[in-house]
């Protein structure tokens, strides 16, 4: 008798392609250049404000709950929604909604520079990107990576949110600074409020979508004149 594991069922297979095209989307390996952005946590550790592990959690629990839950990922879904539907003008509109609703010159760069890069690079993983424009917001390239693949906007969402907290992490170890066990204690911690967010982001009606973060604004606009930096402004 044969003791070769079965072959998956093709709709089991499919959908461990999809969670593994997924991982990948949301891996810290992907050549985007988020390692390079501090998204003004540099600023904020300067400053005094962000000095250990409380204080960072602090920090980042409030970008997490009044910043992406409350623009990103509401936006996300409706990026998404807008390409199922096949009505690229709304993603568009969509698209530049988001990038004008970044409060510095520095996190419209950030966002713009995530967002090309990833369009450069997802022809390399077969996915058409001729509705993007060369400049997109990340979430309007990974919207499109998302319909391509067949990814949930749920799940979608929860790597997006997932990208951005481990960045911010990694940012954390280096500038707090905080020793490797305690980055993923607070990357444990912070993870377990994301399913609540993309929740909450699919039922936020149009008229409620908008971060409300001023001290972030602060913290990037100063960032852009710090004398002594690690990372880009």
């Amino acid at each position: 008798m044969s003791t070769a594991p079965e072959a998956a069922a093709p709709d089991t297979a499919s959908v461990d392609l999809r969670l593994l095209r997924l991982l990948q989307l949301a891996s810290p390996a992907l050549p985007v250049g988020a390692y390079a952005y501090s998204h003004g946590l540099e600023q904020v550790v300067a400053a005094g404000r962000v000095h250990d592990a409380a204080s960072c959690r602090h920090w980042l629990d409030g970008l997490l709950r009044r910043g992406i839950g409350r623009l990103d990922l509401p936006v996300l879904h409706r990026l998404q929604a807008a390409l199922a539907a096949d009505k690229p003008a709304a993603a568009r509109a969509w698209d530049h909604w988001l990038l004008a609703a970044r409060e510095s010159a520095e996190l419209q760069a950030e966002d713009r520079a995530l967002g090309g890069a990833l369009r450069r690079l997802l022809p390399t993983l077969e996915v058409p990107v001729e509705l993007l424009p060369a400049a997109p917001s990340q979430a309007f390239a990974l919207a499109v990576a998302g319909q391509h693949f067949g990814i949930a906007p749920h799940r979608l969402c929860l790597a997006y949110a997932w990208s951005w907290l481990e960045n911010q992490v990694q940012a954390a170890v280096k500038l707090v600074p905080l020793g490797q066990s305690q980055g993923q204690r607070l990357l444990f911690e912070l993870a377990g409020t994301l399913p609540a967010l993309a929740r909450a982001a699919a039922a936020c009606a149009d008229a409620d979508i908008g971060g409300g973060v001023p001290a972030l604004a602060l913290a990037s606009a100063r960032h852009e004149t710090q004398y002594v930096r690690l990372f880009r402004s």
